[in-house]
């Protein structure tokens, strides 16, 4: 028997119609649906993702990105999170699109996100997080990864790649408004004080 990849489930998904609960049922993904565009991002849940042929790819890409630190795997991981996020939403800020942004990133940052966790937990002889206490590696991460299966993580990221854009549009405005033009008074002004000093 053959481990199905992830994409070969989110065909499957993209496939099955609008009968979204039994598109759930048969892979194992959930969707984060957008009613005011109509756009669906199926995503597996961590649990689904370690069933896949891709978990294993991404764990051992992030193991051997761990290996080549000399930090503790938790804070090399945290610190590879930290950055993947920051990278995320950098790019979505600047992105021409939003929601294509979201179907294009969401689902990949999610597992990625997953795999860097398994990948410390494996650097550190732990076993993987299934249930109780969220691992010491997202200590400082925003996001509570694992909740409804990694359903809260992806809605509230899809929520915040969609506000980066505004966010940043909403920032370079207050900071126009910060450079107000000065007057050639003013201007004037500020020259003779600096002669006098």
């Amino acid at each position: 028997m053959s481990t199905a990849t992830l994409a070969d489930l989110l065909v499957q998904a993209d496939t099955d119609g609008h009968d979204h609960l039994a598109t759930e049922k048969a892979t194992g993904l959930l969707h984060v649906h957008n009613h005011a565009t109509g756009s669906i991002v199926w995503f597996p849940t961590w649990k689904k993702f370690r069933e896949t042929a891709d978990w294993t790819e991404a764990v051992a890409a992030i193991t051997a990105e761990l290996e080549g630190v000399s930090a503790p795997a938790d804070q090399a991981g945290a610190a590879i999170l930290a950055a993947d996020l920051e990278t995320l939403l950098d790019l979505a800020s600047h992105s021409s699109d939003a929601n294509v942004f979201v179907q294009e990133n969401l689902t990949r940052h999610l597992t990625r996100t997953w795999a860097v966790a398994d990948a410390v937990a494996k650097a550190d002889d732990k076993d993987l997080f299934t249930d109780g206490a969220t691992p010491s590696v997202f200590a400082g991460y925003p996001y509570d990864v694992y909740a409804q299966d990694g359903g809260v993580f992806a809605t509230t990221l899809w929520n915040d790649i969609i506000d980066a854009r505004r966010n940043r549009a909403l920032a370079e405005e207050a900071a126009r408004k910060a450079l107000k033009p000065v007057s050639r008074k003013a201007l004037k002004n500020a020259a003779r004080k600096a002669a006098r000093r």
